[in-house]
């Protein structure tokens, strides 16, 4: 392992540990100026992040890693996350892109279909509209 991937490995390493506990101070010190999330529900800079993390760690009741990998400006983790809620265990995997040793963007990748009605009661409303990148649908046949 290169002194690089070491690095990548230990920001991303630390951000995880420190998202799950609750530690925002910690997992903001990760996080580079100009810092995006996006996920299927949301998409976000650092304060918008880290601002749902309290009411999203009353629903976990675990974390299951299943796979890490990590390169010199990038990693990607896969996870089981252990939820108090009708979805259960929501696998997911997450990739990080790095630059000088912190984390300039996540994509969060999941399957958030079972979460729509979670969102919806907790007044949370309907989910964002598609990512406006992405090829719009093919029109209905005549």
């Amino acid at each position: 392992m290169t002194s690089t991937t070491a690095r990548t490995r230990a920001a991303v390493q630390d951000y995880h540990r420190a998202r799950f506990a609750g530690d925002v101070p910690a997992a903001a010190a990760r996080l580079s100026d100009g810092f995006t999330f996006r996920s299927p529900l949301i998409s976000s800079d650092a304060a918008g992040h880290l601002s749902g993390l309290a009411g999203f760690l009353q629903v976990v009741t675990g974390v299951e890693m299943i796979s890490e990998l990590y390169g010199e400006s990038e990693a990607t983790l896969v996870y089981d996350v252990h939820t108090a809620t009708p979805v259960g265990v929501q696998r997911t995997a997450e990739h990080f892109r790095l630059r000088d040793g912190r984390i300039e963007s996540i994509t969060l990748i999941f399957d958030a279909t079972r979460w729509h009605p979670v969102m919806a009661a907790a007044g949370g409303g309907a989910p964002p509209p598609p990512d406006e990148r992405a090829p719009a649908p093919p029109p209905p046949p005549p």
